[in-house]
């Protein structure tokens, strides 16, 4: 029988303790603001002991999301590739910070998070940005059920499934005429290889950070990007067309084993200033990786797996958000001709 005590808690405020001791049981102490409601849980609680239904919600309860957000950042996140991984700790303090943070994720409810994509709607976030920290609070009651002892949590993402926003359309910016040629002339020595690069493998900017000569094979003509340095964690190979061949052979090896020795952010801010001194508006570094996919569909005789195997997405689903095919080369194909050979590039405002 549960045993129901009246005690002094903060600021002098009366307080109800229900606490059940019971053979084959942790003991279990909570305490609430009236005595009906302490009634109630240990009613409860004995109930499911009885039936043999009881799990210790204890620790759902005195985690709040803001630890459980610190503890996810500790020991899942490091876990992911390096780029990924920064990406996440900064977002994980963004998250900390919200409306949800002092909740217990016990206690944290569907309408909870509606609440909060509102918020960040109301902030005029990108929804793309939204639905990321909806993701990674998703996983973190995945990972709070399966390796950290709460199995009777319930994840409220889902829960908030009507009001999460909708993803746009994917970027479909490609390069115009030209501006290929702008960029190469704007760019330093050193970072227009890094575009060449980018263009001729479709690489994303935190695999071609982390490259080092270990990963090469020029005699072989392909490449290693270990699931560790992978945005999906998924190791791929990657074939080198004659024009990434030629980029790798011109530039001098460094003593530290990088291929371009730049880290992430240095490629942004590289990117950053030759857009500007080339005069290009509304173009990302993360576009040539759409252009460079695009063009093995126009260029090459390569099948949709055999691109997909390259450019590393997980499913076909993705890799069409990333191929944007002009609409002339597609005429020609109708009229007949290859698909080999270099692309027609028509200005920008026609694609």
């Amino acid at each position: 029988m549960a045993a129901i005590r009246k005690r002094t808690g903060p600021r002098g405020k009366p307080v109800w303790q229900a606490q059940i001791i019971r053979l084959g049981f942790k003991p279990q102490y909570h305490t609430f603001d009236t005595k009906g409601e302490a009634e109630a849980w240990a009613r409860r609680a004995e109930s499911e002991m009885d039936a043999g239904a009881w799990q210790d919600r204890t620790e759902g309860d005195r985690t709040s999301l803001a630890d459980a957000l610190q503890r996810y950042r500790l020991e899942v996140t490091p876990r992911k590739a390096p780029a990924t991984a920064q990406r996440e700790r900064l977002k994980i303090e963004r998250m900390g910070r919200c409306s949800l943070a002092h909740i217990a994720l016990s206690r944290l409810t569907g309408r909870d998070v509606a609440d909060y994509i509102r918020e960040r709607e109301g902030q005029k976030v990108k929804s793309a940005t939204v639905l990321s920290e909806l993701a990674t609070l998703s996983h973190l009651y995945t990972v709070a059920r399966s390796a950290w002892g709460m199995p009777y949590l319930i994840n409220p993402v889902p829960l908030a499934k009507a009001a999460r926003p909708k993803l746009p359309s994917g970027r479909e910016r490609r390069l115009a005429a030209g501006e290929e040629d702008r960029l190469l002339s704007a760019a330093s020595p050193e970072f227009g290889a890094v575009i060449r690069f980018a263009l001729a493998t479709a690489m994303r900017r935190g695999e071609i950070a982390s490259l080092r000569w270990e990963h090469v094979d020029l005699g072989r003509r392909c490449l290693t990007i270990s699931s560790d340095n992978a945005k999906n964690h998924a190791a791929r190979t990657v074939p080198l067309s004659p024009t990434a061949l030629d980029v790798l052979k011109t530039i001098p090896r460094r003593i530290d084993g990088s291929v371009f020795g730049m880290t992430v952010n240095s490629i942004s801010l590289a990117w950053k200033r030759v857009i500007k001194k080339a005069g290009i508006e509304g173009l990302h570094f993360h576009d040539l990786r759409h252009e460079a996919i695009s063009r093995l569909f126009e260029d090459t005789d390569l099948d949709v797996m055999e691109i997909r195997a390259i450019s590393g997405h997980k499913t076909l689903q993705m890799l069409a958000r990333y191929t944007h095919l002009r609409t002339q080369r597609l005429a020609d194909r109708l009229a007949g001709m290859p698909r080999t050979g270099k692309a027609a590039v028509v200005p920008y405002q026609s694609l």
